[in-house]
């Protein structure tokens, strides 16, 4: 590797930075404080190398702020996972003690044995996307939360409480039909009205937030959503986690990333799968709500094909699985094709037809489709008949001279004899 590799331990109030060459050798080591000045103080720093790569633990975590001002700084920066710099600092036999320099010299380590770590980019719209998708998911564990215990305060206000799902307006009306009579069913009472206030409170959040998605999905260029079961929050989620689908060289390195290729645990002459656990949970939560919105309709594609892996003999999981791969495939293939650049037609603007530049023909005829003797006569043309084509024109002789404005007269035939007879 030529130049020097720098690694950084994040914290919330510091960053240690510790900088090795291509050996391992230790050149040097700085911890700033995390303040406005912390990047201008690590390229201060780090300016007697010119050829220098920098490697941050968890850049999309505590360290996402410095990554992005190195980004801005037009600096390279690759995010090592705390994983892969537990077992550096695991298998260093020299530096057991966890210190943020040993820290951030394995993460130095790590980066430099490692060969395909994520490179960092500056963050564009998709961030946005993220954001509130993140935002969305997260009032819905709060409307959650705010839905189980007001079911638990109606059981102690009526007999056997509410069994049903609990939506606002019928929280509502429930409530408002409650009378106490005690003191302490005027204290469950009242706190069932501030849990009612605060479902409603978030029900206004989670539509304003889904407004605000939709609006980023729709200005984004994107097919997925033409996709059956994924709207703008699944839409936002996934695009949000993806970014950039060329990082992926295949269909199952997706697949592996968000969570739905199969583990292979086998051993000898057994082949055994198991669920993966693994890769990105969010994405694969998005993409198992599509899956279940189209099993959950009959005329969808996903529903049939869904029915024909249960009739084949998989279970319900199992089914719902391989449909969960076929609807990341799918993903894949429609984010590749969104990001192919089309091909230019040629000629004037607006001109959206086949441009024939390569050759002296163009591809298909010139004339509309009744003129063209491209197909043949339906009347005439028998079963084994090609269409008609134009036949060759026959070779003309070379003149001296152009035949334009002149009248041609045609050969006189030899005069016959008086006796000679007509053939």
């Amino acid at each position: 590797m030529a130049g020097v590799m720098i690694g950084i331990d994040p914290h919330k109030g510091s960053h240690t930075a510790f900088v090795i060459d291509g050996r391992e050798k230790p050149l040097g080591q700085l911890r700033v404080r995390a303040s406005c000045e912390q990047a201008e103080a690590l390229l201060g720093w780090a300016g007697r190398w010119r050829q220098r790569t920098w490697a941050i633990e968890g850049a999309r975590g505590l360290g996402q702020l410095l990554a992005q001002q190195l980004l801005a700084a037009g600096e390279r920066v690759l995010d090592v996972p705390p994983k892969l710099t537990a077992r550096v600092r695991l298998l260093e036999s020299g530096q057991i003690n966890k210190t943020d320099e040993n820290d951030a010299r394995a993460v130095a380590i790590a980066a430099l044995r490692a060969r395909q770590l994520p490179q960092l980019t500056v963050e564009d719209q998709t961030i946005v996307m993220r954001v509130w998708a993140r935002r969305y998911h997260d009032l819905g564990r709060l409307r959650t939360q705010a839905v189980c215990r007001l079911h638990t305060v109606l059981c102690e206000l009526v007999p056997g409480g509410v069994r049903k799902q609990l939506r606002t307006s019928q929280a509502i009306a429930v409530v408002d039909s409650i009378t106490a009579e005690s003191p302490v069913a005027q204290a469950k009472l009242e706190l069932a009205h501030d849990l009612v206030a605060d479902l409603q409170r978030l029900d206004a959040q989670r539509r304003e937030v889904k407004r605000r998605v939709s609006r980023a999905v729709a200005a984004a260029p994107t097919s997925i959503t033409e996709v059956y079961g994924v709207g703008p929050i699944v839409a936002a989620c996934v695009l949000g986690y993806v970014r950039d689908i060329r990082r992926f060289p295949s269909r199952d390195r997706f697949a592996s990333y968000n969570g739905t290729a199969p583990i292979e645990v086998s051993s000898g002459d057994r082949k055994i799968y198991r669920l993966s656990r693994r890769g990105n949970r969010q994405l694969n939560h998005a993409i198992h709500i599509a899956a279940v919105s189209q099993i959950s309709h009959r005329g969808s594609e996903g529903h049939a094909y869904y029915q024909r892996k249960r009739a084949k003999g998989m279970t319900g999981k199992c089914a719902l699985r391989a449909l969960k791969r076929k609807i990341s495939d799918t993903l894949y293939e429609r984010m590749l094709h969104d990001i192919r650049p089309r091909k230019d037609p040629g000629g004037h603007s607006g001109n959206d037809a086949v441009s024939s530049a390569a050759g002296s023909h163009p591809d298909g005829p010139a004339l509309r489709t009744s003129h063209s003797r491209a197909t043949a006569n339906s009347k005439t043309a028998t079963t084994n008949q090609r269409p008609l084509t134009s036949p060759p024109a026959p070779d003309k002789r070379r003149t001296s001279r152009s035949g334009t404005g002149v009248k041609l007269q045609p050969r006189p035939r030899p005069r016959r004899g008086r006796g000679q007879e007509r053939a």
